[in-house]
C-alpha cells in the first residue's frame, strides 16, 4: 500500500499537464489543419499554371516534403534540446513565412521563388505531423496511441475546412490583385502563424520537459522500478533498433504512397474538365479521412497492438490503389472514395507506426529520434510527389494509382517479420 500512494500523487498532476498540453495541441492543429490544406489543394496547380507542364506538376509537392525533412531536423533538435514548446513554434512561424513567400512568387511569376517558398512551407507539414508526438509525451504506454491520435484528428477540422474554402480564397485574392490559385496560401499564412502563437503562449508546462523530470523522480525514488513513469520496465535496448525500423518502414511506405496518389489526382481531374470546387471536395474528403478515424484508430492500436493495424493499412491502401485506377474519368465520386481510402490507410500507417516508435525510443532522445524518422517520412513524401509527375506523363495516372497500391504491400512482411521477432 505504501508504494503505491506515491505514484497516484505524482499521477495526478502528470494527467492534468497532458490534459492541458492536448488542450493546447488541439487548438493549434485545428489552425495549422487549414494552412496544411492550402498546399494540397492548389500547389501542383499552381505550379502546372506558371510552368505549363504536367509532368512538372509533381515538382511543389517534391520541393515541400524536402523542406518538411529539413525541417523535421531542426524541430527534432530544437525540441530535444529545449522542449516541445519552442520547437513547434518555431516550425509553424516557418510555415507562415514560407506561406508569404508563395503569394510573392505568385504575383511576380517566379517558378524560382515559387519553389524556395514551398521549401519553408513544408517547414508546417512537419510541424504538423511532429506535434503528435507531444501528445503522448505525458500519456502512459497503455494510452500513447490515442493519445498521438487525438492530436491527428483535431488536423480534420482546419484540414477539411481548407479546401472547401478554395474558391473563396481564390476570389478574395483576385480582389487583391493575386493570382486565384494563390488564395488559399493567404489563410495558409494566417493559419500558421496562429498556430505558432497559440503554443508559444499556453503551452506550458512543455510536455516533453516535465515527463523527463518525472521520469528522473521516479528513476530515483527507491519504490519504483527505473522504466516509464509508471513503473512499467523500458523496452530492452537491444529490441529498440529493429522495432525504430519496422515503425519508419511502415510510415514510410504509408507517406510516399499517399502523396504520389494524392498530388496527381487533383491535376487528373483538371486535365479531364473537373474545376477547382471539385477537386477541393475531393481533397476535403480525403484529408477528412486521413484525421478523422484518429481516435478510433488509437483505441485500436492500444488494445489490439499497432503490428495489426499496421497491416490493416497496406490493405487500404492497396483497395484506394485500385479503385483510383479504375475511376471514370468524369466521376467525382470514385475519386472522393479513393481518396477517402488513401487518406484511411495512411493514417493506420501512421498511429500505428508513431506507437510503435514512441515505445521504442526512450525519453532522453526521443525527440531527436521522433525528427530523424520523420525526415525519413518527409524524403519518401518528396520522393512519391517528384515520381508521380513523371509516371503519369510516361505511363498515365491509372498506372500511377495501382503500382502505389501495390507497393503498399510491402509493409505485410515487415510486420510479419516484426510479430515473429517478439
Amino acid at each position: 500500500m505504501t508504494t503505491d500512494v506515491p505514484a497516484r500523487i505524482e499521477d495526478l498532476p502528470r494527467r492534468q499537464a497532458q490534459r492541458r498540453s492536448l488542450i493546447v495541441l488541439v487548438a493549434a492543429q485545428v489552425l495549422s489543419g487549414a494552412g496544411l490544406a492550402a498546399g494540397v489543394t492548389v500547389g501542383a496547380l499552381l505550379a502546372q499554371d506558371m510552368l505549363g507542364s504536367t509532368g512538372l506538376a509533381g515538382l511543389p509537392s517534391a520541393v515541400g516534403t524536402a523542406g518538411s525533412a529539413l525541417a523535421a531536423v531542426a524541430v527534432g533538435r530544437v525540441s530535444q534540446a529545449h522542449g516541445r514548446r519552442p520547437g513547434l513554434a518555431a516550425g509553424y512561424l516557418a510555415g507562415a513565412v514560407g506561406s508569404v513567400g508563395v503569394i510573392a512568387a505568385a504575383v511576380a511569376g517566379s517558378p524560382v521563388l515559387l519553389f524556395l517558398a514551398l521549401f519553408v512551407y513544408g517547414a508546417g507539414t512537419a510541424t504538423n505531423l511532429l506535434a503528435r508526438y507531444a501528445g503522448a509525451d505525458l500519456a502512459a504506454p497503455a494510452h500513447r496511441a490515442r493519445a498521438a491520435s487525438t492530436v491527428l484528428v483535431a488536423t480534420t477540422l482546419g484540414g477539411v475546412a481548407g479546401p472547401s474554402l478554395a474558391a473563396p480564397t481564390g476570389h478574395l485574392a483576385h480582389a487583391l490583385g493575386i493570382p486565384d490559385l494563390a488564395g488559399p496560401f493567404l489563410l495558409a499564412g494566417a493559419a500558421y502563424a496562429l498556430a505558432a502563437s497559440v503554443l508559444a503562449i499556453w503551452l506550458r508546462p512543455d510536455p516533453l520537459r516535465l515527463a523527463r523530470a518525472l521520469e528522473a523522480e521516479a528513476a530515483a525514488a527507491p519504490y519504483r522500478q527505473p522504466g516509464d513513469a509508471d513503473g512499467r520496465p523500458r523496452p530492452a535496448v537491444e529490441r529498440r533498433r529493429p522495432a525504430v525500423l519496422v515503425g519508419a518502414l511502415i510510415m514510410v511506405v504509408t507517406q510516399l504512397i499517399m502523396v504520389a496518389i494524392m498530388t496527381m489526382t487533383p491535376v487528373h481531374m483538371h486535365d479531364h474538365g473537373h474545376g477547382a470546387a471539385a477537386s477541393g471536395l475531393m481533397i476535403a474528403v480525403h484529408i477528412g479521412a486521413m484525421y478523422l478515424p484518429s481516435p478510433l484508430t488509437g483505441w485500436l492500436a492500444d488494445r489490439y497492438g499497432s503490428l495489426t493495424i499496421a497491416a490493416a493499412s497496406g490493405s487500404a491502401l492497396l483497395a484506394a490503389g485500385v479503385v483510383a485506377a479504375r475511376a471514370p474519368d468524369d466521376s467525382v465520386a470514385s475519386f472522393a472514395v479513393a481518396l477517402a481510402l488513401l487518406g484511411l490507410g495512411w493514417n493506420l500507417g501512421l498511429v500505428s507506426g508513431t506507437a510503435i516508435i514512441t515505445d521504442a525510443v526512450p525519453l532522453a532522445t526521443r525527440a531527436r529520434t521522433q525528427g530523424l524518422v520523420d525526415v525519413s517520412v518527409s524524403i519518401a513524401g518528396a520522393t512519391g510527389g517528384l515520381a508521380s509527375g513523371l509516371v503519369v506523363a510516361v505511363a498515365g495516372y491509372p498506372v500511377l494509382a495501382i503500382g502505389g497500391g501495390v507497393l503498399a504491400l510491402a509493409i505485410v512482411p515487415a510486420v510479419v517479420a516484426a510479430a515473429r521477432s517478439r
